[in-house]
């Protein structure tokens, strides 16, 4: 926000440069990137309508979950002749991490 504007003044200045802006509502947002979900709980998002492109900011809580792929959990259950099932939450209990995963599975 401009210093000295108040925001019904900043809302008709974006009025007349044909910039149009909503508050979306949304439990929360995910962010699907290789590898990871970044998650925002209890988002504010405001989408921003410029020149027929439209953009979105996003504020609030973020956690990030790793992906874990059928080929790390096959790779565990084989090197440890444990089920797909047990290979699996070792694998969430390590974040990922397959050697962690492998060395709580052989304990």
């Amino acid at each position: 926000m401009m210093p000295g504007m108040n925001p019904r003044q900043m809302q008709r200045l974006m009025q007349q440069m044909g910039i149009k802006s909503e508050e979306i509502k949304a439990s929360r947002v995910v962010i699907e990137r290789e590898g990871e979900k970044i998650i925002i709980e209890n988002p504010q998002i405001t989408q921003i309508e410029m020149q027929g492109q439209k953009s979105y900011q996003i504020a609030g809580t973020e956690r990030t979950e790793s992906a874990i792929s059928d080929d790390d959990v096959k790779m565990v259950a084989e090197q440890t002749g444990a089920s797909e099932a047990d290979a699996k939450k070792a694998l969430e209990g390590s974040g990922g991490d397959i050697a962690e995963a492998i060395l709580k599975l052989k304990k």
